[in-house]
């Protein structure tokens, strides 16, 4: 019987979340969402020296925000927590020393002055120092004591760490479900720390401890961890257990140039980088995106769906996603194709929902007052096709709310002409004689008039939107009428003749 499908997502909490750790998460939880299985945040905080308050929290509320639930995780536990490393300490260390006990592993005394003498010394020669198989045997370690001096070092509390037996002269041959067969030379790997001095693992035993005994199936992670692949299917060999799928995710590159995406990044850029702000950094969630356009625009970094289709909700993502369709090169970040996406979801929104946004966004307390929402509706649905965010509504209509004060200076130099008072004082006439306030109506009437008088419809058209708008800019001239209503677009023609002339 093929075991459930569970899968985790498990982060440091040495800062804030990156948006390439939101796409792990992402592809981790839509994996397990099309297999029908479960979604575990662990918390990896076995590095205490670089644990920063209040990151586990928003790491919580960076994947609530982004519509990622968890099965398991920190406040919403299962069978297999504690979901803190930090509170596991004590399966380590037995797990530790079971790989002792089966000669997998050994104590190391070795002083960091011993060790960065040992380097100095393989750099005088234009080497480089590994510890492994080739000087292990030379080095201050229980492999070169007996167990009862080994035992006298730990019990007068002499520093140590315990060291992973990495095996010699073994090809090994691992498998990546995005990146195919791998082939290694155990020769060329170190005998990597698997526990610590300060009594904590370190990531690649806690990690492997945590994931066999919460069961994962599947384990996806970021491209940066493909280098402990083989240490990881060692250890899995090691303990005797079946060892996970592994599938390793491309990297999130910089817009332009090389290297992986990165803070600095966008701070030169201008663009987010975490999902939520963190101390002065903008998060995506403050600067104006929809949780849907974030989730949509980081799926399709690193992964396509094999069709033209670009936008997807969550429930579509499930649908669609699978492994095998991720890419192996890393993925081009476009700081402008984000904004498409929530251009686009912007557009599904209704006119209800934007309307709140559009209120909430702006604190328009006095708009409120004075129009109702209905009315801010019918704004909304004339703008929001020329808006990336509900912050633009406000610089895209703010003359359906407020009467314009002055005029832009170009097109009052190209559109008022000695005549134009004149031409809009009929055109004012012709609107208040308009009884259906309609734009179908009100278009028909003026250009009826505009060529009865045998008139350029430049001539009128562009002057009017000029005084009933401040500038040349706007969705249909007509429908701006309509919605102002005939006594603001009389009074807008009267204020204009009197400042212009």
């Amino acid at each position: 019987m093929t075991p459930k499908v569970r899968v985790r997502f498990a982060p440091s909490p040495t800062g804030p979340l990156h948006i390439g750790g939101v796409r792990t998460a992402l592809f981790n939880y839509l994996f397990a969402q099309k297999h029908g299985g479960d979604f575990i945040l662990r918390i990896e905080d076995t590095d205490q020296n670089r644990y920063v308050q209040g990151a586990e929290d928003y790491i919580v509320k960076s994947l609530a925000w982004c519509g990622i639930p968890f099965d398991e995780g920190p406040g919403n536990p299962g069978e297999s927590g504690p979901y803190r490393q930090s509170e596991r300490k004590d399966v380590y260390q037995q797990y530790a020393s079971t790989l002792i006990d089966k000669g997998e592993a050994y104590y190391a005394f070795d002083t960091p002055d011993e060790l960065d003498a040992h380097r100095k010394q393989h750099e005088s020669k234009g080497k480089t120092f590994i510890y492994n198989w080739h000087n292990r045997l030379k080095l201050n370690n229980s492999l070169n004591l007996s167990k009862e001096a080994t035992q006298i070092k730990i019990a007068s509390g002499h520093p140590f760490v315990i060291r992973f037996k990495s095996p010699q002269d073994q090809k090994m041959q691992l498998k990546d479900m995005v990146r195919g067969n791998i082939d290694i030379d155990t020769n060329v790997l170190d005998d990597k720390i698997l526990f610590k001095g300060d009594g904590m693992p370190t990531y690649h035993l806690a990690n492997v401890v945590d994931d066999h005994l919460m069961g994962i199936t599947h384990v996806i992670r970021g491209e940066e961890w493909l280098p402990s692949l083989a240490l990881h299917h060692l250890l899995y060999d090691a303990f005797g257990w079946d060892r996970p799928k592994f599938a390793h995710l491309p990297l999130i590159m910089k817009p332009t140039g090389k290297g992986k995406l990165s803070k600095r990044d966008g701070e030169k850029g201008g663009f987010p980088v975490f999902p939520l702000a963190w101390n002065e950094a903008q998060g995506y969630r403050e600067a104006g995106y929809f949780p849907e356009a974030v989730v949509n625009f980081l799926a399709m970094l690193g992964w396509n769906p094999g069709t033209e289709q670009e936008l997807f909700s969550l429930d579509e993502l499930v649908q669609s996603f699978s492994l095998e369709r991720v890419n192996k090169s890393g993925a081009r970040f476009d700081p402008e194709k984000t904004k498409w996406y929530n251009h686009h979801w912007l557009q599904r929104k209704s006119d209800s929902e934007l309307a709140n946004l559009f209120a909430e966004d702006n604190k328009l307390t006095s708009i409120e007052k004075t129009f109702h929402k209905p009315y801010i509706e019918k704004v909304i649905s004339l703008i929001k096709e020329r808006a990336n965010f509900v912050v633009d509504f406000w610089e895209l209509g703010n003359y359906f709310f407020e009467a314009p004060r002055t005029y832009a200076e170009k097109p009052v130099n190209k559109q008022w002409k000695q005549d134009t008072p004149n031409i809009l004082n009929n055109v004012a006439k012709v609107i208040d004689s308009t009884d259906d306030f309609t734009s179908a109506t009100l278009e028909t009437n003026i250009k009826n008039w505009i060529t009865d008088n045998d008139l350029s419809f430049g001539k009128v058209m562009g002057p009017l939107r000029l005084v009933i708008v401040g500038d040349l800019k706007g969705p249909h001239l007509f429908d701006i009428l309509e919605t102002i209503g005939k006594e603001e677009c009389l009074n807008r023609i009267a204020h204009s003749i009197n400042q212009l002339s």
